[in-house]
């Protein structure tokens, strides 16, 4: 009997008891589709962390104050400190130096208005963190040393005021009540990343102005956090500890006492992405139970099968079928059972993809779930063991009948 025959013979003695078999399927087909859905939502996650991180960079350190009970009179990160760390003799592997500080406001346009996060940058902030332009231009030095007005959209904060991304250069808007006159719109860059660089939602205006115009407490020289640029990845740990060692003794903090905090956004990106790995390997593993499970009810239904089919079993033995006719003839039809249920469930992982995906996009969320092809792979190479192995031993009990006791049996 050659593959084609085995098939075939598969599907006609599976049609005949179909709502059996349609639920033996369902097992796979749940699965599966566990399976495939559970790795791609982690390799979803794992790629809405790294959209998140990317504009940062991979060799960006930030350094924001920290309060410290230990330390009697904390100080500010302020410009001087940033003119101390721009220094190449102080931190060696620096490339840049930008500071900036944030504070929810309320921006209008006419009748409209939006809550945003107003972040004063430096000039280069936006040029460091990665940030790309729709249209118009970046903020100035010239804009930071005159305390200009003008102000730079997030894609997100263009819509909302303007229903449009394009056409808003030379607009005036009105942040905490006063005018400003929009010089820029961003590209779509996704969320903040915990606060540590301006999202879609933000609007940029000078570090001077924000300083002096929008925070409730005017402030001269303070910011609330400096972001240093490295020259190169593999210098971030030495880096880290000269800043660490110049602003230690700039703000006269005892030894081992620190009033800031340099943090690596590669750092946290690492190992984010480990415990994502850890986590998609356990969920595809509690999802791979069902499987399992699948397995063990073609081991079920086959074994009945085999029960119910005695009798016929021994008339093809009678006729001249051999014992590894009939063996490839019960494991055929578990494996055609395993191969329907995964394709199914490769279609119902799918779609569940898509309605994550749906459901993510009406909340606001960046999170993007792909069909994963290793994930799918897997899934489908599994539940095909899965029938050769469940399917083997009711095989095998068919296949060893003797045609006497095969044709006796009622």
């Amino acid at each position: 009997m050659n593959a084609g025959q085995l098939i075939r013979e598969a599907f006609r003695s599976l049609f005949a008891n179909k709502l059996r078999s349609l639920l033996t399927i369902l097992g796979i087909v749940i699965g599966v589709a566990s399976v495939i859905a559970m790795v791609s939502l982690g390799r979803g996650v794992q790629g809405s962390l790294n959209s998140q991180f990317a504009g940062m960079g991979s060799s960006l350190l930030n350094v924001m104050p920290m309060p410290n009970p230990t330390i009697p009179n904390p100080q500010p990160l302020t410009l001087g400190d940033i003119e101390a760390l721009s220094n190449p003799y102080n931190v060696s592997a620096v490339s840049g130096v930008a500071a900036s500080l944030s504070q929810a406001g309320l921006a209008g346009y006419g009748s409209r208005e939006s809550s945003v996060t107003i972040f004063g940058v430096t000039a280069n902030y936006t040029t460091m963190n990665g940030y790309k332009l729709i249209e118009g231009r970046f903020l100035s030095e010239e804009d930071v040393l005159g305390q200009g007005t003008v102000a730079v959209l997030g894609s997100q904060t263009a819509r909302k005021l303007f229903d449009r991304q394009r056409g808003i250069v030379g607009e005036v808007i009105r942040l905490q009540g006063q005018p400003y006159r929009v010089v820029g719109v961003l590209e779509t860059r996704g969320s903040a990343t915990f606060g540590l660089s301006a999202g879609d939602g933000s609007i940029l205006v000078p570090l001077s102005t924000a300083q002096t115009r929008l925070l409730p407490q005017p402030v001269r020289d303070q910011v609330a956090q400096i972001d240093v640029l490295i020259s190169h990845p593999d210098a971030l740990d030495e880096a880290t500890e000269q800043i660490k060692q110049v602003l230690r003794v700039r703000h006269e903090t005892p030894v081992g006492v620190e009033d800031f905090y340099v943090f690596a956004p590669k750092q946290l990106l690492d190992s984010l992405n480990q415990m994502t790995n850890v986590l998609t390997i356990f969920l595809g593993g509690v999802a791979a139970i069902s499987l399992l499970v699948g397995g063990i009810g073609i081991m079920n239904i086959m074994l009945v099968s085999v029960t119910e089919r005695t009798r016929e079993i021994g008339l093809r033995k009678a006729l001249g079928a051999s014992r590894r006719d009939i063996l490839l003839q019960f494991l055929a039809e578990s494996i055609v059972l395993s191969l329907v249920g995964g394709l199914l469930g490769i279609l119902a992982g799918w779609l569940i993809g898509i309605g994550i995906n749906m459901v993510a996009q009406s909340s606001g969320s960046d999170l993007t779930i792909t069909m994963n092809f290793s994930a799918v792979l897997l899934a489908t190479a599994f539940s095909s063991a899965i029938g050769i192995f469940f399917g083997f031993y009711p095989a095998n009990r068919a296949a060893n009948l003797t045609p006497v006791e095969a044709l006796r049996s009622e």
